[in-house]
């Protein structure tokens, strides 16, 4: 922005106007003065600056001169190196058009060389030697073979056709000599022979048709012709025979990949494979099929539907006799199912090594003394050795997709789901409803128990096993979830009806006759909850050995391990709802029987008993020992029994229960009370001797916690009189259980 031009000298009328006009005149002289200053003192750098240019130009006119006349110089040499480089290109242009025309030359000369002795080897029915030949010849490039210069150079009289053509119908009768060879060598069982013809397709560009020769020859290998002795109704001519398809393809798998991959390349064996498991899908359809039909199974399948198992047990004689009519037979089932799961698992193990097998980098070192891997026959026999689990599970080998969509597979999974899993999961819970029916007391186990947690858990290790013989993820699923429905509604459920039926009558009336039926029915509910407290621990060990068993990773892949493992935990998930129900009976039982006696024990103990003692009162009071005598002598009377019945764990429960609903009506009463110095010595002893006598009546080693604020207020109960509580209870350091109120409050007990 323009500053308003001041005024003129003329126009200043006042004394003041005068004064800042001349103050503005001062400070804009000085201003200039400092501006002069500065241009002043910058003059002689660049004074300095000129005059050393100045000295510098002679030198430059120098540099100029000396500059041109080395441009002319190069400038002359430039077109004479040009010249030159121009002829040296023209003879490096003629000098590869040479190499071109020899290397052609050479190519056709190999061409027609190798054609001539490929003829050659054809006479002499030499077919490594015209394997060679042929394969040199295919080698050279497609536009050598089929350029017109080799249509002219390379026919001769006696062949005249183009290379080209002469090349292919070589190797078409090559490929038919190979052929017809191979299914000759292949039908005298000639390993040598067949090895030998086996590796020449690939050499001379027939790798398909000789995977299909090949894939031909171990087809007619793995055809299952069971023995003329064999009868279908044996339980083990289903398994057998595919114990015979599976061994017989793992078997060439495992003596013929190698050679394969040699010389066909990783991963062809897939090819071979896929045609295998084509023969394997229609023996297996078969078997299946005829095993349908042989065994009855969709008759077997009506009849456990329309014959529902029976639940009840109240009248054992009469279901007793319905067992001996049973329309359908356990064990024919049981039979069945072990069949069908037994052909599951060998389709399995046939899986499990096949990813095992094909996951292995093939070893193509083993060769035989002329440097020729053979393709040997297999001989049947019993195992084939798994592979070792290679590190990295999650990649899918090559081939092994093959398998899985395979229809044998779907064959063998529509069988589990069609009969396996419906017949299995009857048997459980049919066998379970048998040992429930006959179940009786077992009077050679201390404490007593009845027979059905045994046979059950027999039982149900026996069908899990057999489930995860299978070796299908989804079938152990799907088993496992009815399985554990059985376990809870067939099993647990029928426990849970017995417990409510042993008081469902009523109390027994007066007399000897009533007593005695109270103490059988107390002796059978207890031995229930002992059944309960047994399922609990054989469930828990029976997951734990089948999760470490030997058959999942056999059955099983790597990825599939922990889904096993998963469903067979899931298991676990019935163990709570049995410890819920034993924990409701023994509370049951508990306030039936125990608790109104706990109601007067602790008065009835310390009765007549006082802790305001003087020194005579406190030596009789030990002498006499009431309170410990009269505790140990009603706690017997009270447990008389039980320890014997129950199970080590019910007992600690049934125990744990008595001692919560004693110790706290024992707080209230002592806080009632009124202690000398001596009393409350006297107190802490007999609180001492009762607890020491209650942990040496038990093994479990927490007695002691359910007194901590008993013993606490004998604490309080022998502090010093001078001693403040206030003070002690905030500096003491113990973990206490009472409030400060009430420490106080029982402080004030002292008299």
């Amino acid at each position: 922005m323009d500053h308003p031009s001041p005024p003129g000298p003329r126009r200043l009328a006042t004394l003041s106007e005068i004064l800042a006009r001349l103050s503005a005149i001062q400070s804009e002289e000085s201003e200039l003065s400092a501006t002069l200053t500065d241009l002043l003192s910058a003059h002689e750098p660049i004074a300095d600056a000129l005059n050393n240019l100045k000295s510098l130009s002679p030198q430059l006119d120098s540099l100029y001169d000396q500059t041109r006349l080395l441009d002319q110089a190069v400038s002359a040499t430039a077109r004479t190196a040009q010249d030159v480089g121009g002829r040296v290109q023209s003879l490096d242009e003629e000098m590869k058009r040479v190499r071109d025309a020899s290397e052609r030359v050479s190519q056709i000369i190999e061409l027609k060389s190798s054609l001539a002795a490929l003829h050659s080897s054809i006479e002499q029915q030499d077919w490594e030697a015209a394997t060679r030949h042929c394969a040199r010849a295919m080698a050279l490039p497609l536009g050598v073979i089929s350029g017109p210069f080799a249509e002219t150079a390379v026919p001769t009289p006696e062949s005249h056709l183009p290379p080209a053509q002469t090349l292919q119908a070589a190797r078409e009768h090559l490929l038919a000599v190979f052929k017809r060879e191979f299914e000759r060598a292949s039908h005298a069982r000639d390993a040598t022979a067949t090895s030998r013809f086996f590796k020449l397709f690939p050499a001379i560009g027939w790798e398909a048709e000789g995977l299909q020769a090949y894939a031909s020859f171990v087809v007619e290998l793995v055809k299952v012709r069971p023995p003329a002795s064999a009868k279908t109704s044996s339980p083990l001519y289903y398994i057998t025979a595919l114990t015979a398809l599976f061994e017989s393809i793992a078997l060439i798998v495992d003596q013929h990949q190698p050679v394969v991959e040699k010389y066909y390349g990783a991963g062809k064996m897939g090819l071979v494979l896929e045609r295998l498991l084509q023969e394997a899908d229609r023996v297996v359809r078969d078997l299946v099929e005829g095993w349908e039909e042989e065994r009855s199974m969709k008759r077997k399948l009506s009849d456990i539907s329309s014959v529902p198992v029976s639940a009840s047990v109240q009248r054992p004689g009469a279901l007793s006799e319905a067992a001996e009519d049973e329309l359908v037979d356990p064990r024919e089932i049981d039979k069945v199912v072990a069949e069908s799961a037994g052909m599951s698992g060998r389709w399995g193990l046939f899986r499990k090594f096949m990813y095992d097998r094909l996951k292995e980098e093939p070893d193509l070192e083993e060769e035989d003394g002329d440097g020729s891997s053979e393709v040997s026959h297999p001989v049947p026999q019993r195992t084939a050795q798994q592979a070792p689990d290679s590190a990295d599970e999650d990649a899918i080998p090559a081939g092994f997709q093959v398998i899985e969509e395979s229809q044998s597979r779907k064959t063998i999974e529509n069988m589990l789901s069609t009969y396996y899993i419906p017949l299995e999961v009857w048997y459980a819970r049919s066998v379970i409803e048998k040992a429930h029916r006959l179940s009786t007391q077992d009077l050679s186990q201390t404490p007593i128990t009845t027979t059905t947690p045994d046979d059950a858990f027999y039982i149900l290790k026996i069908v899990l096993s057999r489930m995860l013989s299978t070796a299908s993820v989804a079938t152990v699923q799907r088993t496992s979830e009815h399985l554990r429905d059985v376990m809870d509604k067939d099993y647990a459920r029928i426990i849970r009806q017995k417990l409510d039926n042993v008081y469902k009558g009523g109390s027994a009336p007066p007399g000897v006759r009533g007593e005695k039926a109270e103490r059988e029915n107390r002796q059978s509910f207890i031995i229930l909850l002992n059944d309960l407290d047994i399922s609990s621990s054989h469930m828990e060990r029976l997951v734990k050995d089948l999760s470490q068993s030997t058959l999942i990773p056999q059955h099983y892949l790597d990825s599939e391990v922990e889904q096993v493992r998963s469903s067979l935990n899931a298991f676990l998930n019935v163990v709570p709802k049995f410890r819920s129900t034993l924990r409701a009976g023994i509370e049951q039982l508990f306030n039936q029987l125990l608790r109104p006696k706990l109601r007067t024990f602790i008065p009835d103990v310390y009765k007549d008993v006082s802790y305001i003692l003087d020194d005579d009162g406190y030596s009789a009071a030990e002498l006499q020992d009431l309170v410990r005598k009269r505790f140990v002598k009603a706690w017997e009377a009270l447990i008389e029994g039980y320890k014997d019945t129950f199970t080590e764990n019910n007992y600690r429960l049934f125990f744990g229960l008595a001692l919560d609903v004693l110790v706290r009506p024992w707080e209230k009463f002592v806080v009632s009370l009124k202690y000398s110095e001596l009393g409350a010595i006297r107190f802490d002893h007999d609180l001492r001797a009762v607890v020491a006598y209650l942990s040496s009546q038990t093994v479990f080693g927490d007695i002691r916690e359910k007194f901590v604020r008993l013993q606490q207020i004998a604490t309080l109960l022998n502090l010093d009189s001078e001693e403040d509580v206030d003070e002690f209870y905030n500096g003491s350091g113990i973990a206490w259980q009472l409030s400060q109120q009430e420490a106080r409050a029982v402080a004030n007990l002292r008299v």
